[in-house]
């Protein structure tokens, strides 16, 4: 119920938010920028509907608090910011405000939200066009943003990152026969999302600078006067007698 404003207490463990007394009575807490935003003070007259409207502007600001500091963790999509607010139990129609702000404010934009998830991929961990495509749905992102994205993930643009994945991956197979080796590297590719013909390619490709690889270090020149000295003239050692 409405009534007449008696005091605005600052809390005591929370010097940001305040208690609101109508008619001697504790209403509500509100934080100190709504009762600014508002222009409260003690004698104002708050009738119901007013009184509802100032709850849902509470319920605003604590939900655009709440995306605030899930932007500050790291960069989301509209869809992830608008699931965690609904999961603490924000109304619609706050969520819906709030999103709406900070797509005013520049904060949620999906577009540059895709562009930097796909750079990033590209950069730290590949990933062919497929993964990239189910990681962004995932996000709750449109099927024109995602087009959009991946507008430059050619197949030759695939071939690369995958190449580049493979030979990061390479030592570590250092060792496998031809068999295994592909079987390996294959799968990791795979697994990354890359398509069968890139995998085949990259990893038949890896496989040979593997092996040139091992066949210069197994073949290094001598440098002069490092001549392979015989048994018999090498200090404590002696030809054995046939």
């Amino acid at each position: 119920m409405g009534g007449t404003i008696t005091a605005i207490r600052i809390q005591k463990k929370n010097p940001r938010r305040a208690n609101l007394y109508l008619d001697g009575k504790f209403a509500l807490g509100l934080a100190v920028e709504v009762v600014q935003d508002w222009g409260l003070r003690r004698g104002q007259v708050l009738d119901d509907a007013e009184l509802e409207a100032l709850r849902r502007a509470e319920g605003e600001h604590r939900a655009l608090r709440d995306a605030l500091r899930l932007l500050n963790e790291r960069p989301r999509s509209t869809a992830e910011v608008r699931d965690r607010l609904m999961r603490r139990g924000y109304e619609e129609g706050q969520v819906q405000a709030v999103l709406s702000r900070l797509t005013e404010l520049g904060l949620l934009d999906d577009r540059a939200f895709a562009r930097a998830w796909v750079e990033n991929r590209r950069a730290f961990r590949p990933r062919g066009r497929p993964a990239l495509e189910a990681e962004l749905r995932k996000k709750g992102l449109a099927p024109e943003t995602i087009a959009e994205a991946l507008a430059n993930s050619t197949p030759e643009e695939e071939a690369v990152q995958a190449l580049l994945l493979a030979r990061r991956r390479a030592p570590a197979l250092r060792g496998l026969d031809r068999p295994a080796f592909f079987r390996r590297l294959q799968a990791f590719l795979a697994r990354r999302g890359f398509s069968a013909a890139v995998v085949r390619q990259v990893a038949q490709q890896v496989w040979e600078e593997a092996r040139e690889t091992d066949k210069a270090t197994a073949v290094l020149p001598q440098r002069p006067g490092d001549e392979t000295q015989t048994a018999a003239e090498t200090p404590g050692i002696t030809e054995e007698t046939p």
